[in-house]
């Protein structure tokens, strides 16, 4: 057996990351739910310079090691992905090490004195984290993917609450918009980023987005105040990515309601499952809501953090 040094990913590797990932989610998951357009959406990002912020570790010419890097933050923020086989361990600590470094130097070409990289894992991951701790990685935060079962003849499109609206992004000022509502409800997020709109449209990989899947809720008197964008290019499920209320608009239904209408519209296309990812910590009540019209947890994520510098 030998283990090749790595090497810089190419989009035409997106096969083989995308067979290493659903290995990975056999394992830690009980079934495979990694999408190869995903990926490809992962390695076409244009603020991702391949040949410096991935790497792929193969043995024997298999793929055991995968890590992709990025940075929305332009200061000391720093996000990895890293993924590796439970039998090849020193391999993905081989990896590990090269992207820790290059996020410190990432980190200090913004500016920045430290590098304060994220890594989201499994709460059972394939990685042994008894290692990222040693190197000083710690938990600092959990999230959950969620799922629910949907029943045509039951998720039907919900009637809205006195006052609201609800129409589909049906433009590019739709679309505009809908930007501008990510931005104000999520500013208070953990590990929220501002983005700008192309570099956002990039991040929800816009070109493959069905956008009758987008929809804006308008109340009379506050006008535009939450979206909802999901997306069902995924072949294990419905996904709901991202659901926002403004803070003036809470408390109003706006977010069930949205909820609901993306439910009926799941179901009306043949969906039989949807899923969505919540912080556990979210302050605006979101995992309550979702718990409330029957979502219940696929499985755990944790960030993991190291500060370097």
């Amino acid at each position: 057996m030998s283990t090749a040094d790595p090497r810089p990913a190419t989009l035409a590797d997106a096969p083989a990351i995308t067979r290493l990932l659903n290995e990975i989610d056999r394992i830690e998951i009980g079934r495979p739910e990694t999408d190869q357009h995903s990926v490809e959406a992962d390695l076409r990002h244009p603020e991702t310079d391949l040949t410096r912020d991935s790497w792929l570790a193969f043995d024997d010419g298999r793929l055991v090691a995968y890590g992709l890097l990025w940075d929305e933050s332009g200061g000391e923020r720093v996000d990895i992905d890293h993924y590796v086989l439970p039998d090849h361990q020193a391999t993905g600590l081989r990896v590990l090490a090269a992207m820790e470094d290059r996020a410190l130097a990432k980190a200090r070409a913004n500016g920045a004195d430290r590098a304060v990289v994220h890594l989201h894992l499994n709460a059972r991951p394939t990685t042994d984290t008894a290692l990222l701790a040693e190197r000083g990685w710690k938990t600092v935060r959990s999230h959950h993917v969620l799922r629910r079962a949907l029943d045509p003849a039951a998720d039907l499109p919900p009637t809205p609450p006195a006052g609201v609206r609800v129409r589909a992004c049906a433009s590019e000022a739709d679309r505009v918009r809908v930007h501008e509502l990510y931005q104000r409800s999520f500013a208070g997020h953990f590990d929220f980023q501002p983005r700008p709109y192309r570099l956002w449209l990039s991040d929800i990989d816009a070109d493959g987005l069905d956008w009758s899947l987008v929809w804006i809720t308008a109340t009379d008197d506050l006008g535009d105040a939450g979206f909802l964008l999901a997306r069902d290019d995924r072949e294990a499920m419905g996904w709901i990515r991202a659901l926002g209320v403004l803070d003036e608009a809470r408390g109003r239904g706006l977010g069930g309601f949205l909820l609901r209408h993306a439910f009926a519209r799941f179901a009306a296309r043949g969906r039989d499952t949807v899923g969505l990812g919540v912080d556990t910590a979210n302050a605006t009540g979101a995992p309550r809501l979702y718990g409330r019209h029957g979502m219940t947890v696929h499985f755990a994520v944790d960030t993991w953090e190291a500060v370097l510098g």
